[in-house]
């Protein structure tokens, strides 16, 4: 499923245009961004939680040269699906 896809199954479901489906969606995805950008949780009972997490350097290698590189930290978003969605999947 794209977005797209995912617009015309909310705006269908929910008796919206398509324009008004897409602002809730851009909305939605805004807000989490912006939430987890300030370090905050994002939990959605029932669904899941984001939550921001670093990952630290390590040593990697290139694929191509087989060559040792070092992977610098980062900073990485993460998904953990609630109790109700995982026992339906």
């Amino acid at each position: 499923m794209n977005k797209s896809d995912l617009i015309e199954i909310v705006a269908t479901a929910a008796g919206l245009t398509k324009v008004q489906a897409k602002t809730a969606i851009d909305c939605y995805h805004e807000t989490v961004a912006g939430a987890l950008k300030e370090g905050k949780r994002v939990e959605i009972l029932g669904f899941g939680s984001f939550s921001v997490t670093t990952r630290e350097a390590r040593t990697g290698r290139n694929p191509k040269t087989g060559e040792a590189l070092t992977i610098k930290a980062k900073t990485v978003a993460k998904f953990k699906p609630g109790k109700a969605l995982a026992d339906n999947l």
